[in-house]
């Protein structure tokens, strides 16, 4: 099959984690046989940190700007294309799904990798900077990074024909447990950029229990962290790690915290890539709580959650080195079972079969 991609980027994963989600797509599609061409705007921030910029298993092409070059671009990509997806964020969305309407002789998929922010604007405001909710309608399938009772929604509210669970995964070759680096050793790790409704509970979950254990180290990984956070003496910040070394982080960490953005959590069953990446390496993962994640992990068997400073200094402190690797080995099992690239890529196939028979 002949699948044309207009995603945010594939080439630079600086400040967003689409790129390595469509990486490893793409390249288990690569695999099973399909011809992958992405088109990405040529930005000048992933310009300059491009840790990808020709990938092996993608025909890419950029564009600088949609009236100049970026129709055109669309144009050729499309032309013989057996199905097209348009992903959440792509900067030029809302023009390049007129295009399509207009254009396109194969089946549109509309690929959320932000489902709850773009539902979120849907309701307040009837569309956001890549979506507007008339065009639900028009996109074939709905791959949404929320399950749950989001799904519904999507269908009955703004009319797609069919919603369906794509959630993120993780690419097994890349992220494996690894040996420790200096480094990166410490009683907890986060990694993420910033994000200003996820830094309180940062405060609370990692900086404080930091402060309690004094003797221990602490490491927050991620860009857009304004100056002047009152870290502990005892927390090790980085402005920005390439995801060649996201495994060795995770190796590294006696415990890894995941935190979930607000609009995430409102609607639920919705796992951060995070929580594949880690889990992956066989980090035993600590947590905030969110609706719906019993259908990804077990709270006390495969994952903890926390809520309290106090609650996670008594992990640090208290738990046994075995406890905490069977409870990462647990989540590794279940990740490498459910949620890898290739599990996502035998689904977008299904996803294909079902649109296909429909239209004919």
């Amino acid at each position: 099959m002949k699948i044309v991609i207009l995603g945010l980027s594939i080439t630079s994963s600086w400040g967003n984690g689409h790129a390595t989600t469509f990486r490893a797509l793409c390249r288990e599609l690569h695999r099973r046989g399909h011809q992958i061409t992405f088109v990405e705007k040529d930005v000048e921030w992933y310009r300059s940190n491009r840790d990808l910029p020709e990938p092996p298993y993608v025909r890419l092409w950029l564009y600088q700007d949609w009236q100049h070059d970026g129709i055109g671009t669309v144009r050729d990509a499309i032309r013989d294309a057996e199905a097209i997806v348009v992903g959440s964020y792509f900067p030029d969305a809302i023009a390049a799904t007129a295009l399509l309407q207009q254009e396109a002789k194969a089946p549109v998929l509309f690929y959320d990798i932000d489902t709850p922010i773009t539902i979120a604007a849907l309701r307040l405001h009837g569309q956001c900077e890549y979506l507007r909710a008339e065009d639900v309608p028009f996109y074939a399938a709905y791959l949404s990074f929320t399950g749950g009772p989001t799904l519904a929604e999507i269908e009955g509210r703004f009319g797609s024909p069919l919603p369906v669970p794509f959630y993120c995964s993780v690419d097994p070759e890349a992220y494996h447990r690894t040996p420790v680096q200096r480094d990166f050793a410490c009683a907890l790790s986060y990694l993420g950029t910033y994000a200003a409704d996820r830094q309180p509970k940062l405060m609370e979950l990692l900086n404080a229990p930091a402060a309690a254990l004094p003797h221990d180290r602490f490491l927050v990984a991620g860009p857009m962290y304004p100056a002047g956070i009152p870290w502990s003496a005892n927390v090790i910040t980085h402005p920005h790690l390439p995801p060649s070394d996201h495994p060795a982080l995770y190796s590294s960490s006696r415990w890894v915290l995941n935190l979930t953005r607000a609009d995430m959590v409102a609607a639920g069953y919705s796992p951060s890539v995070r929580l594949f990446e880690a889990s992956a390496c066989g980090a035993p993962i600590l947590s905030d709580a969110w609706p719906g994640m019993e259908e990804f992990f077990t709270p006390g068997k495969e994952i903890l959650i926390a809520s309290t400073a106090q609650e996670v200094v008594s992990t640090l402190r208290d738990m046994p080195e075995g406890e905490a690797s069977r409870i990462g080995e647990a989540a590794r099992e279940r990740t490498l079972a459910k949620h890898t690239s290739a599990k996502r890529a035998e689904e977008f196939e299904q996803v294909m079969h079902r649109v296909l028979a429909h239209s004919h």
